[in-house]
């Protein structure tokens, strides 16, 4: 399986969605969460294109987006696909 990336915020309800699917489809993944640091956001932004919302996702070095996208591939039944699942 391919490694998971999701930057995040504490209080985001997002965040937590993303994490929910991940976890029951038995994902490992690396959180990293930039409430309070902003060198991370920058990092994140950065890698993002310049998005700023949070979560922000890559499934190995491809960036999947937000929340919204990965659950977007999921209801097209291609996120197991590109998972390595």
């Amino acid at each position: 399986m391919k490694p998971v990336t999701i930057y995040t915020t504490r209080t985001c309800g997002y965040c937590r969605r993303a994490r929910q699917l991940l976890a029951r489809k038995g994902v490992a993944f690396e959180e990293i969460d930039v409430t309070f640091d902003a060198a991370r956001r920058e990092e994140m932004t950065a890698r993002a294109g310049g998005r700023t919302s949070v979560p922000q996702i890559w499934i190995g070095e491809v960036h999947i987006g937000g929340c919204n996208d990965l659950y977007a591939l999921e209801h097209a039944n291609k996120l197991d696909g590109m998972l390595g699942a």
